[in-house]
């Protein structure tokens, strides 16, 4: 395989927020031009596919500005300084569900939008799902539904579920035969 490696000449900070950072690097290209990348700096996520006994997974339907519009995913949230993938998992899981569960398993690592971000979410597997109480956030606002995993397949093909970590969830269980 050939190497196309970019290498760094520059970098430069455009914008500093809560917790997204966008950095505009210069790079030096394989062919010895140099271009521009800017991209997003993202501390990473974890993405929780909560799923009862008898084939029922646990979702989410919450309003997302940047799309302007309602969305179906699973539980999800950003890895907090110090914090490992299953540990944000574990917390984001009661936070926005309820559940605890007494079963994980990390599936695998996906990286959303590689051509603007380095974004890394890190996707877990909660079985044995106990409820003990959302541990409500006053910035978040969501809604918890819980359906077959049938149906939440239809609704990918339905338009319904639109979020792609939620649809690349589904189909890798499926594919690999996990429900």
């Amino acid at each position: 395989m050939k190497d196309f490696l970019e290498r760094p000449v520059s970098s430069t900070r455009a914008f500093a927020g809560g917790f997204i950072r966008v950095n505009r690097d210069e790079v030096l290209l394989p062919n010895g031009k140099r271009a521009i990348r800017e991209y997003l700096l993202h501390p990473g996520a974890s993405i929780i596919v909560p799923v009862h006994e008898g084939g029922r997974v646990v979702m989410v339907r919450q309003y997302r500005h940047a799309i302007g519009a309602h969305v179906i995913e699973f539980p999800a949230g950003k890895i907090d300084p110090g914090e490992t993938g299953e540990q944000a998992a574990r917390r984001e899981l009661v936070e926005e569900t309820g559940y605890e569960a007494a079963s994980w398993e990390r599936l695998y690592r996906l990286h959303p939008s590689v051509a603007s971000s380095n974004e890394a979410n890190e996707i877990f597997l909660a079985r044995g799902l106990r409820h003990v109480g959302r541990r409500e956030q006053p910035d978040e606002f969501l809604e918890v539904i819980e359906i077959p995993f049938a149906r939440a397949l239809e609704w990918v093909r339905q338009g319904e579920i639109t979020d792609i970590k939620a649809v690349l969830c589904l189909l890798y269980l499926a594919g690999k035969g996990k429900m």
